[in-house]
């Protein structure tokens, strides 16, 4: 018997622990798509609420469950100076992509500005190669691409001229959104814990919001309040989840998962809506999952 030299052993393990990392970044991505659908759903049915104070009530629910998981796992509370840029980064980029994304949903089709946040997971793959020198290799663009294509099939986008500004919000929505993640991603390299960071964008969010609600301030029937609190609790969930997924993973390896939240979205649009998906939508459906399959695949073997 030829014996193993330790240094193969270390390989092997790390080789084992990277992969495992990957399909932990995978799940908690699949299970942020799915509490961002609901946050959706929540946010459509809380009504004429003005966006900025949606925002304002579905991140204040965010912090105290992040103050409530810092508490009870005992994680200081403590920032290091140098890690302050990438909050900062974080922390904007990501108020920015909810202002959008909420805005695209109250001044046109849910669908649309669903499409145009589904742009996010391609901002994230473009700015982790910028900033974290993350190349994505051939296959792995050709299946992002190939995503995107198949949520046109379930999209369809219109042309209305009358969305033009909405849909401009929107994108930039989705591109804050991406930079966001790619932030989440280098914190996580540097091993900061995802409550922390979770904790600070939405502080950030509510501080910079509560002026303009304060001075704006719609009054709410208790039914809208308790739509919202919902969406907080389910952003809440998605985010952190998403902080976890783009922890363990890079945005190139996992970030196509994310176009399962179409999926949940079409779902819940179904029970709660009564939407009933056309045939032209049901191949976008095929088209993502086996995206989502192949890649799957791909990790498992080690994603070479």
């Amino acid at each position: 018997m030829i014996p193993i030299k330790p240094k193969n052993w270390n390989s092997a393990l790390k080789k084992i622990m990277k992969s495992d990392n990957k399909q932990k970044g995978i799940l908690f991505l699949i299970m942020s798509a799915f509490c961002f659908a609901l946050m959706n759903c929540f946010v459509r049915l809380s009504g004429d609420v003005p966006t900025v104070q949606k925002s304002f009530f579905r991140n204040l629910v965010a912090l105290a469950v992040a103050i409530f998981v810092i508490v009870k796992e005992g994680i200081p509370l403590k920032y290091k100076p140098k890690d302050l840029p990438l909050f900062l980064v974080r922390a904007s980029a990501g108020t920015i992509g909810i202002l959008g994304n909420f805005y695209a949903i109250d001044k046109m089709g849910v669908a649309n500005a669903s499409m145009l946040n589904k742009m996010s997971p391609f901002f994230a793959v473009l700015f982790s190669f910028v900033f974290l020198k993350e190349k994505p290799k051939v296959y792995q663009v050709v299946g992002i691409l190939t995503a995107f294509f198949g949520a046109m099939f379930i999209i369809k986008p219109g042309g209305d001229i009358k969305e033009v500004l909405p849909a401009i919000i929107g994108f930039c929505g989705g591109m804050g959104a991406g930079l966001a993640y790619t932030m989440v991603r280098a914190l996580g390299e540097r091993g900061v814990k995802g409550p922390l960071i979770v904790l600070f964008f939405s502080a950030f969010s509510c501080i910079v919001v509560l002026p303009h609600v304060i001075m704006h301030f719609s009054p709410m029937t208790p039914v809208q309040l308790g739509f919202l609190i919902c969406a907080g609790c389910a952003a809440a969930g998605g985010q952190f989840s998403v902080t976890a997924a783009y922890t363990y993973a890079p945005a190139k390896d996992i970030s196509v998962f994310d176009y399962t939240q179409i999926i949940f979205a079409t779902v819940l649009g179904f029970v709660l809506f009564s939407e009933i998906p056309d045939p032209i939508s049901i191949v976008g459906y095929i088209i993502i999952f086996s995206v989502s399959l192949y890649f799957f695949i791909r990790n498992r073997k080690g994603g070479n």
